[in-house]
């Protein structure tokens, strides 16, 4: 995956009231998510901007909570977790089932058991994966993938989307899913980039059979 040449936590510490470590390798911060406060570490930078907890997370944290249907009683992946936020928040909210999964880098897997741990919880299932390689499970066992604003590498698109193949295909034999329920995609997004950028994405998910449909507060469902 192609790093990024700037430094995101540059939007951040204008009012940031967060402790910097020692070696200003990271930040501590809380952060204000529905009916709780979270303590985040955040690294002051990452090649994939695996480090920051963007604004958007909290705004779809509140989403899921309005609308909780789609994650009670789900098994539930968090692709580009970063650093856990929205899956411990809902882990602690409303007890959801689920796991988080991230570019295959150790530092942002022992990053986000580092979160758990300062906000009281034992470390959440966590897979390394880079969007594109073979997907280090078998048989998936989630009928919800989510997702917050991680459109930002238009050369990865094709690599989402195959990633996103094998995570929605229908095989309820392999996946020992409830017949009622297909999985599907929910992705935030609210980074701003060209419409023209954001357009190729879905474009590739028509490409690749898959059906988009906009929940509004801009939310998006996909399904194969």
């Amino acid at each position: 995956m192609d790093p990024a040449f700037v430094c995101a936590g540059d939007l951040f510490r204008e009012d940031s009231d967060g402790e910097e470590s020692a070696d200003a390798g990271f930040v501590e911060r809380e952060h204000s998510f529905p009916e709780m406060t979270l303590k985040v570490r955040e690294f002051m930078f990452h090649q994939v901007n695996a480090n920051l907890l963007w604004p958007g997370s909290t705004i779809f944290a509140q989403w899921l909570v309005e609308h909780r249907e789609l994650v009670k009683g789900s098994r539930v992946l968090e692709l580009g977790s970063g650093t856990g936020a929205l899956a411990i928040f809902l882990k602690k909210s409303l007890a959801v089932d689920i796991t988080t999964c991230d570019y295959d880098d150790e530092e942002i897997e022992a990053n986000i058991a580092h979160n758990c741990k300062l906000n009281g919880m034992a470390p959440i299932p966590h897979i390394r994966h880079t969007w594109g390689e073979r997907f280090p499970a078998d048989a998936p066992a989630w009928d919800l993938v989510i997702a917050s604003d991680i459109l930002l590498y238009v050369k990865q698109y094709p690599n989402l989307v195959k990633t996103l193949k094998f995570l929605l295909a229908s095989d309820r034999d392999s996946r020992k899913l409830p017949l009622s329920r297909k999985p599907c995609f929910v992705m935030s997004w609210r980074r701003r980039i060209p419409k023209e950028d954001e357009a190729l994405f879905f474009a590739d998910c028509g490409n690749a059979g898959f059906q988009v449909e906009d929940l509004g507060s801009r939310v998006y469902r996909i399904t194969a």
